[in-house]
């Protein structure tokens, strides 16, 4: 029998057999010559994120939280890292010695990706108010644009977004346009950065906007692909980025942090590509 300790690690949230997560993590494992390390998906609701991680064995180096648990994640850690605590939700869960600690690895992601394309300083519009773009607000933070401008549909749904803002430093203007969609597209004419967290379909209205060459786009959405609104900005010539780089960066920092090793890139970007292939 073999004498290889087991280290387990797994994705949680509902639904979950969508997530591309275990190709990303098990391809780094066999990357770093992690042995008996082993990465699967749960199906886990809000209400049963508690128990099952009271639940989990000493064999467990970490977990990644979807939808919906990004926000209760907080809740359930011993300990949150000062990143997730100021954006009010988390992505990963890391098993120390000391308790679990809560992190938000979707600002490293959405951070990598923008600066990997060129983004840099200027004005940014985010579409959406979630928790992807209280992530997105963070990471615009980080990456120091001039200003934000956040478009949505009900801007009284705002409430989680701006107190991530306030607690960031971060000025971030709400624009109620998303259901009037020449005006949103208005508020994108002349945006240097624009990060959508909206669902798939939703910002299609938006793909005729007068977008600059020099802009960024990244959409969160990365199935199906390319979104009928990165077709039209990157037809006018902006610099697209898809939701699987921003999948796969994120991947990579939870890598980092469950392993203390550095996330091999370039093993999970090829692991990414395949299953990316063979789901079509």
């Amino acid at each position: 029998m073999s004498t290889t300790p087991v280290r387990r690690a797994a994705v949680l949230g509902s639904p979950i057999a969508h997530s591309l997560s275990p190709a990303l993590h098990n391809a780094a494992y066999a990357a770093l010559g992690l042995t008996g390390w082993h990465y699967d998906r749960h199906e886990v609701d809000e209400a049963g994120l508690a128990r099952f991680v009271a639940a989990l064995g000493p064999e467990w180096a970490g977990l990644s939280l979807t939808m919906p648990l990004k926000r209760v994640l907080l809740e359930v850690a011993d300990h949150v890292a000062p990143g997730a605590a100021a954006i009010g939700a988390g992505n990963t869960l890391v098993f120390e010695a000391t308790g679990t600690t809560a992190h938000n690895t979707d600002v490293t992601g959405i951070v990598r990706s923008l600066r990997a394309a060129g983004a840099g300083t200027g004005r940014a519009v985010v579409l959406g108010a979630g928790g992807t773009a209280q992530a997105a607000v963070a990471a615009l933070h980080d990456v120091e644009v001039d200003a934000v401008d956040v478009a949505v549909r009900d801007a009284g749904r705002t409430a989680d977004l701006r107190a991530t803002a306030e607690r960031l430093g971060t000025d971030v203007t709400v624009h109620a346009v998303l259901g009037d969609p020449a005006a949103a597209a208005r508020l994108l004419e002349g945006a240097d950065v624009v990060v959508s967290t909206l669902p798939a379909g939703a910002a299609d209205a938006l793909a005729g906007a007068r977008w600059r060459p020099a802009t960024v786009l990244l959409d969160a959405v990365y199935a199906p692909w390319p979104t009928v609104v990165a077709g039209g900005a990157a037809a006018a010539g902006a610099t697209i980025v898809s939701g699987l780089e921003m999948l796969l960066q994120q991947a990579v920092a939870q890598v980092e942090l469950m392993t203390g090793r550095p996330g091999p890139e370039s093993a999970m970007r090829s692991a990414l590509d395949a299953a990316v292939l063979a789901r079509r």
